[in-house]
């Protein structure tokens, strides 16, 4: 058994397989999957597990590139929204915006789609891989 570090398997083995440019999909419990995108569902109950819980597990095992975030978020969830942001400009990572019906389109390009038990509306990030050295 793991000791430290992403315990979920099926996180852990997609996080491992990612490559520069690749994207993965970090979500609420009401975004989409699309059909052929690998659905990787953590949500237990509504707020368990938190988007923030997921999103520091996977902060920590990859390196990213660019944030993409649906435009929306800015003015119906300001809090998720200034957290990204913050967290982008900390980490060197480019920040992008779109409409949320592009951003559910870009989800189809993902190699996953991780689904948490956050129920906040627009708490949905595409995260794009880079390279660790």
């Amino acid at each position: 058994m793991k000791k430290i570090g992403c315990l979920n398997s099926e996180l852990s083995y997609v996080l491992s397989k990612l490559g520069h440019f690749d994207t993965i999909t970090l979500g609420d419990c009401g975004l989409p999957v699309p059909q052929g995108v690998q659905r990787i569902d953590l949500a237990v109950t509504y707020g368990v597990p938190s988007f923030e819980d997921v999103f520091k597990v996977i902060d920590t095992e990859a390196k990213f590139q660019k944030i993409t975030i649906a435009s929306e978020s800015k003015d119906k969830n300001f809090e998720f929204y200034s957290k990204m942001k913050e967290w982008a400009q900390r980490e060197n990572v480019e920040f992008v915006e779109v409409p949320h019906d592009t951003f559910k389109a870009l989800t189809s390009k993902s190699v996953a789609v991780v689904r948490t038990g956050a129920c906040l509306p627009y708490s949905n990030i595409i995260l794009e891989s880079n390279v660790s050295f």
